[in-house]
């Protein structure tokens, strides 16, 4: 019995592992990050979200509003709104619409945090603090006890993926690609503490600069 408890001590440690303690301090660059906010007036990607056992897919249309809110709308084709959601630019978010099966206070929390951060909505600061590892760097956004994590390469020329999470653990992966004008023509959001997918792909005809 004693043997067995040891093991579940030693394995239940590593499940505990410290996603980045190999972080080392450096010097905060706060006009790195703000480069890579999507520059968006009115753009439109084909969706695909995966979140417990239910799959959606359809258009989600993102717009900046003359009061310099963003609109983020996502419907199926036919026009069926699965949510709509507007942000401020200090990132706070009002749920105008969404359906039951989304209608879950951990769903839209998550929601609401996943969008903030591919979006970079956190007011004039980004990034609060700095830590480097092997080619890259993380610009680090506090905010409670979650951590916004944006990393590049060392010369800040290529925003190669955004994490969220604490101080030990990534909750999320969240990776763009194909810059055009400001904007990414792909978006992957992950999540590795629960079954949460999203799939953005770019639809270039319905772009509006």
């Amino acid at each position: 019995m004693r043997y067995l408890l040891l093991i579940s001590l030693v394995l239940g440690l590593g499940a505990c592992s410290n996603s980045y303690k190999h972080l080392a301090a450096s010097k905060p660059d706060t006009d790195c990050i703000a480069q890579f906010k999507p520059a968006i007036a009115t753009v439109v990607y084909k969706t695909q979200v995966d979140v417990t056992g239910h799959h959606l897919s359809g258009l989600l249309i993102i717009k900046r509003m003359e009061d310099s809110t963003t609109r983020l709308v996502f419907a199926n084709e036919a026009g069926f709104t699965f949510f709509d959601f507007g942000f401020t630019p200090d990132g706070e978010m009002t749920v105008y619409k969404i359906i039951d099966k989304m209608n879950k206070k951990a769903v839209i929390k998550t929601l609401r945090k996943d969008f903030r951060l591919i979006l970079l909505l956190h007011g004039t600061s980004v990034a609060s603090s700095q830590r480097a590892a092997e080619n890259e760097v993380y610009h680090i956004r506090r905010e409670g006890k979650d951590h916004y994590y944006y990393v590049t390469d060392p010369a800040c020329g290529k925003l190669l993926r955004m994490e969220r999470g604490n101080t030990r653990k990534k909750v999320l992966e969240a990776t763009t690609g194909g810059y055009e004008h400001g904007i990414p023509d792909t978006i992957g959001i992950h999540h590795t503490n629960f079954s949460f997918d999203i799939g953005l792909k770019r639809i270039r005809d319905y772009a509006q600069q």
